[in-house]
Order: C-alpha cells, then sequence, then structure tokens
C-alpha cells in the first residue's frame, strides 16, 4: 500500500474514533495530515462519522499557501487553519479542529489577563502537556480573519482556542494531536465541574517547573 494509502487510511480512523468519542457533533470539526507538500484533509460538508478515503481532499502546500490537485474533492473550508498550524508547528504532520462540548464551552468564556483560555493549572498533565492555551478572538469560521488569529497565536503553541467556536491542535502524527485533543476535552471538563467548588490549584513554582519549554 502506498504512503498516500496509508495516510487516507489513517486519516478516516481517525476521523471515526474522534465522533464514536463525542467529539465531533454532528457534521463538526475536521482532520488533516501533512506529508511532505501535500496536506490531505476531510471535505467540506461531511461529517467526521462517514468520512470514507475517497471523499478526502488533497492539496498542494507551499510558501504561498496550497493549490489544489486537479479532480480533488473540495478541502473543509477550514483549511486555512489547518495550513496556518502547519506553518507555525514545521514538525506537525497532523492538525484536528473539533466542537467538543467542554473545550467549546471553555471557549466561550472570555480569556484571561494572559489571553490565554480559562483554564486554571488543576493537574500538572493539564500542564505538561497543554502548557498555556490561547484563545484566539472570535471570528466567522472559515474566515480569513479567524486564519490569521491562529496565525498569530499558533508559534510556540500547539493548542489553542478558538473563542466561541472550539478547539484546534497540531501534532507530530494522528495519534499526538489526537491525544492533545482528549487532554485538552478532559482539562476543560474538570475545570467546568469545578467551577463552584474553589478548587486547589498548582502553585506558581509547580506552574513553572512543568511548563513545556518555551512557553
Amino acid at each position: 500500500m502506498s504512503e498516500t494509502a496509508l495516510l487516507r487510511s489513517a486519516v478516516v480512523r481517525a476521523c471515526r474514533y474522534l465522533s464514536a468519542a463525542g467529539l465531533s457533533p454532528g457534521s463538526s470539526g475536521n482532520v488533516s495530515v501533512r506529508a511532505g507538500s501535500r496536506i490531505i484533509a476531510t471535505p467540506t460538508g461531511s461529517s467526521l462519522r462517514a468520512a470514507t478515503e475517497d471523499e478526502l481532499a488533497a492539496v498542494l502546500f507551499d510558501q504561498k499557501g496550497p493549490s489544489e490537485l486537479p479532480d480533488a474533492p473540495r478541502p473543509t473550508k477550514e483549511l486555512p487553519l489547518h495550513e496556518a498550524m502547519y506553518a507555525a508547528h514545521p514538525d506537525a504532520a497532523a492538525v484536528v479542529h473539533l466542537h467538543s462540548p467542554y473545550a467549546t464551552a471553555i471557549a466561550c468564556l472570555a480569556a484571561d489577563e494572559e489571553g490565554c483560555a480559562q483554564l486554571p493549572p488543576l493537574t500538572p498533565y493539564r500542564v505538561m502537556r497543554l502548557g498555556r492555551v490561547p484563545l484566539v478572538p472570535y471570528a466567522p469560521p472559515g474566515s480569513a480573519e479567524l486564519a490569521a488569529g491562529v496565525a498569530s497565536r499558533a508559534p510556540g503553541h500547539p493548542v489553542l482556542m478558538l473563542g466561541n467556536h472550539g478547539p484546534i491542535v497540531a501534532g507530530r502524527d494522528l495519534d499526538a494531536a489526537i491525544d492533545l485533543a482528549e487532554e485538552l476535552e478532559a482539562a476543560s471538563r474538570l475545570t467546568l465541574q469545578l467551577h463552584s467548588l474553589s478548587p486547589v490549584t498548582l502553585d506558581a513554582a509547580a506552574v513553572a517547573a512543568l511548563t513545556p519549554p518555551g512557553q
């Protein structure tokens, strides 16, 4: 099986997994992988639960932006968000954007004083795996403004929240990106569950020791 066929199969498996996990309601969410100058992405107007290998879109990515391959399906309208994440993270080979319930709820809250999502340091894993999570100000889905917002906040941050929209993450491969998306959803759920209970958070020294380099 060719590398492209293996990647298409991996994207479909990832889509089905995310849908079954309840992280991609309805026709929301999109997934992509990058192999060299090519990006393989879920198509526009499709649900992750029904993704098939044949309907995945393929685009060419370079410094001037993507160009669709001849006769390829149209990629998700959120492709510019994926491009922005890849540009900011050259080592990333997968991007996942979801409307997962708890993370989206956090994305509907105002940013903290540092412009980040309200995700307090409740556990060491929240800090180690997610780091600081910038909250990109709201802009219409698929808009150039939203892509520009992602591009401005993505450097140094593989995990972002899109204001009133949902999360987007970049990983070294699909498994790593899915792990980050699940970790973010779990941290968001814990934050909301403990919101009214005045939980104890990690102190500044603990957070500093755990924060990933560059953040």
